[in-house]
């Protein structure tokens, strides 16, 4: 029998960006299980690296089943102004009614401290975790304005408890999802006569490929930021991102700040020895 969540997500076009990996990966799979039952769903997931996601597609469609979630994979990097503009257009004609759009695509270079910040790094997570955002969000949003008594659907900010508290070391980081924040808030103000909601969900510690890139690829320094520690899975923030999703739609979840246990702010850890 479908829950009332699956009943609610049924029929529903979700396109996840960043959808190769960690918490994207999870947004991706939980979705089609939480909403098989039901039938109907269709996920478009987007990611630069578009092996990944036609394997995630396959492994998708294997589980639930071919009759009750549709995949589209989309080769795009959400960096470059050009590929977002063109993205909707390039859509096969059976996805382009988007109800939900997940901003999960994000990154992090580094640890310098000003002045030793490589303008390269600057340039490459403003352009993902900012002007990437914000391009989708005005590539899809006209789509979502277009129904009727004002418009309706989702928009799914994934931000970071680094928006919420600066750290050292993470500056331009901590300012790109402190941008997302704002934007998310005043967003919501301005849409407010709409049915279109939008909601922001600001993960603490969670293990991903996330530091694994911070450290230009240092697996040794990436395991070291969780040594000691037992941080929150992909799994943990997708079940949030569907369950946000899934509410009835008078209801908005707008700001979700999650931590695991051992975790009290940003630079707050207990790890044992």
């Amino acid at each position: 029998m479908a829950t009332a969540v699956a009943k609610r997500l049924a029929g529903k076009t979700v396109v996840i960006t960043g959808a190769s990996s960690g918490i994207g990966r999870s947004t991706a799979f939980e979705f089609a299980r939480t909403a098989a039952a039901a039938g109907g769903l269709k996920l478009v997931l987007t990611a630069r690296r578009i092996d990944s996601l036609k394997q995630i597609a396959t492994d998708i469609v294997a589980e639930v089943g071919e009759g009750n979630v549709k995949v589209l994979p989309v080769q795009l990097d959400v960096s470059k102004p050009d590929e977002v503009r063109g993205f909707v257009e390039k859509l096969p004609e059976e996805f382009k009614e988007i109800d939900v759009l997940v901003n999960n695509a994000g990154l992090v270079k580094g640890v310098a401290r000003a002045p030793q910040i490589a303008e390269e790094d600057v340039n490459t997570m403003f352009n993902t975790n900012v002007t990437g955002l914000i391009n989708m969000t005005q590539a899809i949003l006209p789509i979502f304005l277009r129904r009727p008594n004002g418009g309706s659907g989702d928009i799914i900010n994934i931000g970071s408890v680094a928006g919420r508290e600066p750290y050292a070391g993470g500056s331009i980081y901590c300012a790109t999802k402190a941008a997302i924040r704002s934007f998310t808030d005043s967003l919501r103000q301005e849409l407010i006569a709409s049915r279109v909601r939008v909601m922001e969900i600001d993960p603490g510690q969670v293990e991903t490929e996330f530091s694994v890139v911070r450290f230009y690829g240092d697996k040794a320094k990436a395991d070291a930021v969780y040594a000691g520690c037992d941080p929150l899975t992909p799994d943990d923030i997708a079940e949030v991102v569907v369950f946000v999703a899934g509410r009835r739609e008078n209801v908005v979840v707008a700001d979700t700040l999650i931590f695991p246990s051992h975790q009290a702010a940003a630079g707050v850890m207990h790890r044992k020895s």
